[in-house]
C-alpha cells in the first residue's frame, strides 16, 4: 500500500503507507533530517515520527519555521521539568507552554523556594540531560490509566487537567526518566537542545486566578546552537535599554498609580503629544480614504452586548456590570456594536456604501492582573478603530485598501519586517467558539486569502484563532532589534450585520445585509507607543518627538536671544523648549541627549551677533551653523513629511 505525499512546492511523490516525516527527510538527505524539528501534516503540526497512513500534504519543519520553534521550546519546557524533578523531588507540575520567545513551566515546589543560584544548577542539569539524546516517546493512554498514574503521584494539577479530557484525547510523552501529560508535538530527541538559558523566576496563580494557590514559574529559552543563544542574550541586553516601561518613565510619557488602579495608564504631557500626533496621522489618512468620524459612549446596556454576542463569547474579558434603575450597564470593551447602531440609525442605500465609520474609541477590558505588562497589556485602551460596511462586490477592494494602509504606516515608522497571520475557524468548534455558519466561514476565509495572494503580502495561516464572528488578520511586526509584536487586526464579520438587523437597499431595490470589516491599523495608543519606544529606543523621529528642539544658551546673557528664537520656532509650529539653567554647556548637552531630543541649538556670542544657531542632531553631533529662518524651513519640511529620521 502506498500514500501520495504533496510537498510545499506542489510536487507529489508516492511512499509506503506508514512512512514517517523523518524517514522522508532522511530519504532526501541526512543533512535535512538533522535539521527537522517537527512536521506539518495536512496543516497540523505533529511529531516527525508520526506515521502517515493516508494521502496528505507534508511540510518538514526546521528552526526557521515558527511552529518548529514553538515545538522546540515546548520540548525544552519538558526538559526543564525533568531537571527540576531530579533536583527537587516531590515537585508537581501544572503547564509548560512555549511562549513568544522561549518557554516556562508552572510548578508547585511543596513549600520549597528556588533562587537565581538554583537556575544555574538547573541549567547544568538540563544540559546534562540533553546530551543523553533521549527520544520523546508518545503514548496514547486511557483516562482511567492516566488518572491512576497521577493519583499515585498525588498530583492534583494534572488530575484537574484530565477532568476535561476523555478516552482518545489523552497522550503521555516520556523522555528519559520524565513522563508528562501532553498532547505534543515534540522534537525527535533532547540532543537537538544545545544551548539553554533560564532567564527568570516568577509567581503565577494556578489557572491565573488570584483566589488559587500561587505556583512557581520558571522562564527559559533554548536554541540549537550556542551562537544563536549568545545573539539572543545580546538582543535581550539591548531590549533592557529599550524597555518601554523604563523609557516611558525617563521621558515622561506615561505613569501608573495605585489609587487609579492596575492596567490604567495616566498619560503625561509628553505622552499626550505623541498620542495627538498619531491621531493626526490617522485622521489625515482616514479622511483621504473616505472615512467618517464618529464618537460613542463609554458604557452601554447589557441588551446591546447580548445582541452582538459579545457577552456569551467575551464576558470574561469585560468588567462586571453596574446596575441602574434595574438595568445592567457594561463598560465598553469594543466599539463595534456602537458603530452598528450608528449605521442602523438611518436608512441606507447601496449608493452610500462602502460606509467607513472611524473612531479613536476608549475601551475597557478586564485583563487578569498577572497578564498586565506596562503598556502592552492594559485595562484601558484607546483604539484606532473603524468599521467598513460594504457589499460582497466591494469587499475585496475594501479589504485590500485596509492592507495598503498598513503598508503605508509601516513605511512611515520604518517597520521593515512584518507578516499577516490569517486566523481561521475550527469546524469542530462551530456553535461553541465560533458562529455556526460553516458555508460563510469557508466563503469569507477564501475571500481574505485571495486578497492576500493578489496583494503579494507575506502571510501565514493559523487554524482556530479566528474571531467568533469571522476570519481575521493579526498583524505581526518586528522592532529594530528583532522583537516581535502583535500590532493590530483586520477582521471580517458576516454575523453582526444580521444580529443587528443592518440593511441597505441594493441596486435591485431589495434589502441586503452588508459585510462588515473591523480594522485598526495603528492598534491602540498603549500597545503602539510601547512598541515605538522600543523600536526607536526613545529617539522618536522629529515629527513625533514631544520636544523637537532644545535651546541651550552658553550663558545667561544669551537668554534673551534664545527666547526670541523660541518664539519664532513656536510660531512655526515647532515644539521648542529653552534650557535657561545656570549650568555649563556640556552638562546641558548631556542632559538633553538623555532626554532624546532630536535637535539642540547652541547659542553663544557668534550666534547672537550673526543671527545664527549652532545645530546638534541627536546621534550625529554638530551639523553646522544655520540662519534661524533657514533651520526653521528645514525642520518644518522634515516634520510635514513625517521623515523617519
Amino acid at each position: 500500500m502506498t500514500v501520495n505525499i504533496q510537498f510545499p512546492d506542489g510536487a507529489v511523490r508516492s511512499f509506503e503507507k506508514g512512512i514517517t516525516p523523518m524517514q522522508i527527510a532522511k530519504g532526501i538527505s541526512e543533512g535535512l533530517a538533522k535539521k527537522v524539528i517537527a512536521s506539518s501534516i495536512n496543516g497540523n503540526v505533529q511529531d516527525a515520527s508520526t506515521p502517515i497512513q493516508a494521502d496528505a500534504s507534508l511540510k518538514l519543519l526546521t528552526w526557521d519555521d515558527s511552529d518548529a520553534r514553538s515545538t522546540f521550546w515546548h520540548s525544552s519546557a519538558h526538559l526543564l521539568a525533568e531537571a527540576v524533578e531530579a533536583t527537587f523531588p516531590g515537585v508537581k507540575f501544572w503547564v509548560g507552554p512555549a511562549v513568544d520567545r522561549g518557554f516556562y513551566y508552572d510548578m508547585d515546589l511543596g513549600g520549597k523556594t528556588i533562587s537565581e543560584d538554583d537556575l544555574v544548577i538547573l541549567e547544568k542539569k538540563m544540559d546534562e540531560l540533553a546530551k543523553k539524546n533521549n527520544i520523546f516517546i508518545r503514548k496514547e493512554i486511557s483516562k482511567a490509566d492516566a488518572v491512576a498514574y497521577f493519583t499515585e503521584k498525588g498530583d492534583e494539577y494534572k488530575l484537574d487537567l484530565l477532568q476535561g479530557l476523555k478516552d482518545g484525547e489523552i497522550t503521555f510523552y516520556t523522555q528519559g526518566d520524565f513522563t508528562d501529560l501532553c498532547r505534543g508535538p515534540h522534537i525527535p530527541n533532547t540532543g537537538l537542545i544545545r544551548a539553554i538559558k533560564l532567564t527568570s523566576i516568577a509567581g503565577a496563580y494556578w489557572k491565573g486566578d488570584e483566589k488559587n494557590k500561587q505556583l512557581t514559574r520558571i522562564y527559559g529559552v533554548s536554541f540549537p546552537s550556542q551562537k544563536e543563544l549568545d545573539e539572543y542574550l545580546q538582543m535581550l541586553e539591548e531590549a533592557k535599554k529599550r524597555d518601554h516601561r523604563k523609557l516611558g518613565k525617563e521621558l515622561g510619557i506615561f505613569t501608573f498609580d495605585d489609587d487609579v488602579g492596575p492596567g490604567l495608564p495616566l498619560w503625561m504631557p509628553n505622552g499626550t503629544i505623541v498620542i495627538e500626533e498619531l491621531e493626526n496621522l490617522a485622521k489625515q489618512t482616514e479622511q483621504a480614504a473616505g472615512y467618517k468620524r464618529v464618537v460613542t459612549p463609554h458604557i452601554a446596556k447589557e441588551s446591546m452586548y447580548i445582541t452582538s454576542g459579545h457577552l456569551p463569547y467575551y464576558q470574561d474579558s469585560m468588567y462586571p456590570p453596574m446596575e441602574l434603575d434595574g438595568v445592567k450597564y457594561y463598560l465598553k470593551a469594543m466599539n463595534c456594536p456602537h458603530h452598528h447602531k450608528i449605521f442602523s440609525a438611518e436608512s441606507r442605500s447601496y449608493k452610500e456604501l462602502p460606509l467607513r465609520l472611524a473612531e479613536y474609541g476608549t475601551c475597557y477590558r478586564y485583563e487578569q492582573s498577572g497578564e498586565l505588562f506596562g503598556l502592552m497589556r492594559v485595562r484601558c485602551l484607546h483604539m484606532n478603530d473603524a468599521h467598513i460596511y460594504c457589499s460582497k462586490e466591494d469587499f475585496a477592494n475594501e479589504f485590500r485598501a485596509v492592507n495598503d494602509m498598513y503598508i503605508k504606516y509601516f513605511k512611515i515608522f520604518g517597520i521593515e519586517k512584518y507578516v499577516m497571520r490569517l486566523s481561521l475557524h475550527d469546524p469542530a468548534k462551530l456553535g461553541q467558539k465560533y458562529i455556526n455558519e460553516p458555508e460563510l466561514w469557508l466563503q469569507t476565509e477564501e475571500m481574505v486569502r485571495q486578497v492576500l495572494i493578489e496583494s503579494n503580502i507575506p502571510y501565514v495561516e493559523v487554524p482556530d484563532e479566528g474571531a467568533f464572528y469571522g476570519p481575521k488578520i493579526d498583524v505581526q511586526i518586528w522592532s529594530a532589534i528583532g522583537r516581535e509584536f502583535t500590532l493590530a487586526t483586520n477582521q471580517v464579520d458576516f454575523a453582526q450585520g444580521r444580529r443587528f438587523g443592518l440593511q441597505f437597499t441594493n441596486k435591485e431595490n431589495q434589502s441586503e445585509t452588508p459585510l462588515i470589516i473591523h480594522r485598526a491599523p495603528l492598534g491602540t495608543h498603549e500597545r503602539f507607543i510601547g512598541f515605538l519606544l522600543e523600536h526607536y529606543a526613545g529617539k522618536f523621529p522629529l515629527w513625533l518627538a514631544p520636544v523637537q528642539v532644545k535651546l541651550l544658551p552658553i550663558s545667561d546673557k544669551f537668554n534673551d536671544y534664545a527666547i526670541s528664537v523660541q518664539k519664532l520656532m513656536q510660531k512655526a509650529g515647532i515644539r521648542c523648549e529653552l534650557d535657561d539653567r545656570s549650568e555649563k554647556i556640556g552638562k546641558k548637552i548631556r542632559d538633553t541627549e538623555l532626554l532624546k531630543v532630536p535637535y539642540m541649538f547652541i547659542i553663544g556670542e557668534k550666534e547672537v551677533s550673526e543671527n545664527l544657531v549652532s545645530v546638534r542632531r541627536q546621534g550625529k553631533g554638530d551639523v553646522g551653523q544655520f540662519a534661524v529662518s533657514e533651520i526653521i524651513t528645514t525642520l518644518t519640511s522634515e516634520i510635514e513629511n513625517r521623515q523617519s529620521s
